[in-house]
């Protein structure tokens, strides 16, 4: 063991002798470590982020259709519903005995292309995210009354909105929206970041957006027919009907059986759908993409590796004196063999935790910018078992890639060593 201590000794001094050397191999170690660990945190939290963008939601209810739309547009905000579901049909989930609450949703609004999200008061108070976290304000308040409206982190932030500031919806996504120009909204409380789609979006009433679409039919405005802001509440508010419905159930042993009821509604069509079931499948749409990324850091990590080898090889033949040296002290072959692994074992070890370090900092210190500014959670925590094995995995292609040169020294003769001129 003492033994094997001198050799270590020896190989951590030849190498921050040949510093200057090493110090680029040294470098791509470190950009290898990053690389594979850092996509490999971001794959997981991004994948972590996508299942939970929602949690706690047992069952998403819509009109019968393809379930990844229903998952994009009542979860991501993205695309729209072919159908709604009628507001009696929402009461009808309400009243089922599985079921402990229900968060409407309507959208088809915009504001400069952010979808605009019609719910009620269940949406702040059973809305969970991320690993069980409630939705919170940053400033203002969360209720929004009539013509009044909240806005997402990313949503205040891209559009420079403060609060007291009046914005005008419009009613579709196209090129050439028709706007609610003559009734606006005003701003009156701003979400904290959340590192999910909530961020992206402005939150109204259901009344609300009753109110906005009063004189309209089929998606246009009635000609010849303008109700005022101020005269809408003569009219019946309660929705008629809502894009989709998010279902928490008292127990979720519960859910086939909740979803079976829904399925059997009579006079609409609708879907219960297992959120987690149907986000899995989008998220195996994008495997191909993290893959490739993947691939591209290994390949970061090979020619890293090649250059260690390839640099020690190129050295091999300044340091025969020293290895010869060595010998006539008593090494044995063996001895330098280890001695040129151990080198490797060394360089590859350092850039591994100069590496972790380096992650370690741009996760503390950029975390919160990348969440207000980019929506990507990316927490600090202790690598994971699937990191912990990308990092033996290069440790272990280090020695490896040193096993080459250090089987070459194995070779060297003491005569050869000790009569070359240096």
């Amino acid at each position: 063991m003492s033994r094997l201590k001198t050799l270590a000794f020896l190989a951590g001094q030849s190498a921050w002798n040949r510093r200057g050397t090493l110090g680029l191999i040294l470098f791509s170690i470190v950009l290898s470590t990053v690389l594979l660990v850092g996509l490999e945190r971001l794959r997981t939290q991004i994948r972590e982020s996508f299942t939970q963008s929602v949690y706690g939601v047992d069952l998403l209810v819509g009109a019968r259709g393809s379930h990844a739309e229903l998952v994009l547009y009542a979860i991501f905000h993205l695309g729209g519903a072919s159908n709604n579901l009628g507001f009696d049909n929402v009461q009808k989930v309400a009243k089922l005995p599985e079921v402990a609450w229900v968060i409407p949703l309507s959208m088809g609004d915009f504001h400069r292309g952010f979808p605009v999200v019609a719910t009620d008061e269940n949406y702040l108070a059973h809305y969970r995210y991320r690993r069980n976290r409630s939705l919170s304000v940053a400033s203002g308040r969360p209720e929004n009354g009539l013509f009044e409206t909240v806005l997402g982190a990313e949503v205040a932030l891209r559009l420079n909105y403060q609060l007291g500031q009046k914005i005008v919806l419009s009613h579709g996504g196209g090129d050439r929206p028709r706007t609610h120009d003559d009734k606006p909204f005003t701003v009156v409380g701003i979400l904290a970041p959340t590192g999910s789609p909530v961020d992206r979006s402005l939150y109204i009433s259901l009344e609300s957006m009753e109110a906005i679409h009063v004189d309209w039919r089929g998606g246009a405005p009635l000609p010849g027919f303008r109700v005022k802001a101020e005269d809408v509440r003569k009219f019946n508010l309660t929705p008629k009907s809502v894009t989709a419905l998010l279902v928490g159930l008292k127990n979720r042993r519960y859910i086939f059986q909740a979803q079976e009821k829904i399925h059997a509604f009579s006079g609409e069509a609708l879907s219960a759908v297992l959120p987690g079931v149907a986000m899995d499948q989008i998220f195996q749409l994008l495997g191909n993409g993290e893959r490739i990324l993947f691939l591209v850091s290994i390949l970061v990590t090979i020619t890293g590796l090649l250059g260690l080898a390839a640099t020690m090889l190129a050295g091999l033949s300044e340091r025969r004196r020293e290895l010869a040296i060595l010998r006539s002290l008593g090494a044995s072959p063996l001895d330098i063999l280890l001695l040129i692994a151990l080198e490797g074992f060394w360089l590859t070890l350092t850039g591994l935790i100069i590496g972790l370090a380096i992650l370690a900092g741009v996760l503390a210190f950029l975390g919160p910018y990348l969440l207000v500014h980019f929506g990507a959670l990316l927490e600090l925590s202790p690598p994971t078992a699937r990191e912990w094995w990308i990092l033996g995995g290069i440790l272990a292609a280090g020695v490896i890639a040193s096993l080459g040169p250090a089987i070459r020294a194995y070779f060297f003769s003491l005569a050869d060593g000790l009569n070359r001129n240096v």
